[in-house]
């Protein structure tokens, strides 16, 4: 089976790789880009590891084809931090000790980051839903939804 080629921007900065057909986004991203926060929990677009944006909508990676990225605009959290400085988000997941094994994290942060683009003061309860796509099996959920309603807080202040 021949190559496709992909030409799309993630986080910003063009980038071109070639892929199997049937080869989705997430390993593409991990594969032929080197987008290694990206992780594969379920490959079956249960568990949410694998959230990155695609033209500023959340998908789960695993469940795209590489070769429907082209042209289009992903967000990873590679993409998240400025340099040296973390996200709001990022920062609060540390300080609310929001992470353990580091497997949902990603995607728990760019789906978070997701939210907070759409609807930067949301309800516990709408982030609760938005949320329920990711699984954490570590953390419980609290210290995570208590991070990013601190983050939300801060980053309304700050705008």
């Amino acid at each position: 089976m021949s190559k496709i080629h992909v030409t799309t921007t993630v986080n910003g900065d063009e980038v071109e790789y070639l892929c199997d057909p049937r080869e989705t986004l997430l390993d593409c991203l991990r594969d032929r880009v080197g987008m290694m926060g990206v992780k594969e929990g379920c490959g079956t677009g249960d568990c949410g590891a694998c959230s990155v944006t695609v033209d500023g909508r959340l998908v789960c990676s695993c469940l795209m084809l590489g070769a429907e990225a082209e042209g289009k605009e992903i967000g990873t959290i590679e993409g998240m931090a400025d340099g040296d400085q973390l996200h709001p988000l990022q920062q609060k997941f540390i300080e609310h000790a929001a992470l353990q094994c580091g497997i949902c994290t990603p995607g728990i942060l760019v789906a978070a980051e997701a939210l907070l683009k759409k609807n930067p003061d949301p309800t516990e309860t709408e982030l609760r839903y938005w949320l329920a796509g990711n699984l954490c099996r570590c953390t419980g959920y609290d210290k995570i939804i208590r991070a990013v309603m601190d983050a939300a807080a801060d980053m309304r202040e700050a705008s």
